[in-house]
């Protein structure tokens, strides 16, 4: 028996292959599959087509999928149906990444769970029922202080020419972008939302410009706001963060916390 187990956000997904002892045999990543965004063809396309898959997919009898955006039957029906495509004979099991997340980060003690990567998220366990306070809007009604939510702020910014001198000409040399490629990006290409969270780079090289520090503890206040306070008793259990950009910005998101 062959166990695959899948964390997924918006931008990357994390596999893991392990035995039926729970040993892990190798590890691999592809890009994150998110149904508000992707088709089972799609899914199918850039599984069928990774080496590390046509190696293994004989091989595996369970697949265990925990993504952004599964947080419906029909939206987990999407992502199952195009690794079924894949993984024959193998169950496959589709569901949130907010339920792999409370499972990685669960201590024995009910707690909330909060992802903040591409998109952010939050929920709470008591190790036997994972739960939602408030939805999670995407990227363009929500997602505070997530990747996508900065890179908005810093393409309006750059596009008012609000961005400081020394700033905006770095983003220049390093992107090279005009106004009508940020426009089709955004508004008119596939993932929007990765496109712009992939600008969370370039805000952690000038991250300590003043401009880029308010908007970090703004996003982060905002977050604790609607998505950690929502709980009756988020001051008194345990808060886990997990995500690219909890994890590489965890200085200011700390010293949010601590307020």
């Amino acid at each position: 028996m062959h166990i695959l187990i899948a964390d997924s956000g918006s931008t990357k997904c994390d596999w893991q292959l392990l035995d039926a002892s729970g040993k892990e045999l190798a590890e691999f990543h592809t890009m994150g599959f998110n149904p508000y965004f992707h088709t089972a063809e799609l899914v199918e396309e850039v599984m069928g087509q990774n080496p590390d898959v046509q190696r293994i997919a004989g091989d595996i009898t369970h697949v265990f999928f925990y993504g952004a955006g599964s947080s419906s039957a029909e939206l987990c029906a999407i992502i199952q149906d195009g690794l079924q495509r894949v993984f024959k004979t193998a169950e496959v099991v589709v569901d949130h990444d907010l339920v792999g997340a409370a499972y990685s980060t669960y201590d024995g003690r009910p707690g909330i769970t909060c992802i903040i990567g591409t998109g952010s998220n939050s929920c709470h366990f008591d190790g036997e029922v994972v739960y939602e306070e408030v939805p999670a809007l995407a990227y363009i009604l929500g997602d505070e202080a997530s990747g996508s939510w900065h890179g908005k702020k810093l393409l309006a910014a750059k596009l008012y020419h609000h961005l400081p001198a020394e700033v905006e000409a770095d983003f220049d040399k390093t992107y090279g972008f005009s106004k009508s490629d940020i426009i089709d990006k955004v508004y008119r290409e596939s993932d929007p939302n990765v496109f712009l969270a992939s600008f969370m780079t370039f805000i952690g090289k000038h991250k300590e410009q003043p401009l880029f520090q308010a908007w970090l503890k703004r996003g982060f206040e905002a977050f604790v706001d609607i998505h950690v306070k929502c709980f009756s008793k988020w001051n008194e259990e345990p808060v886990h963060f997990i995500g690219s950009v909890a994890y590489h910005f965890q200085e200011e998101l700390k010293a949010v916390c601590a307020e």
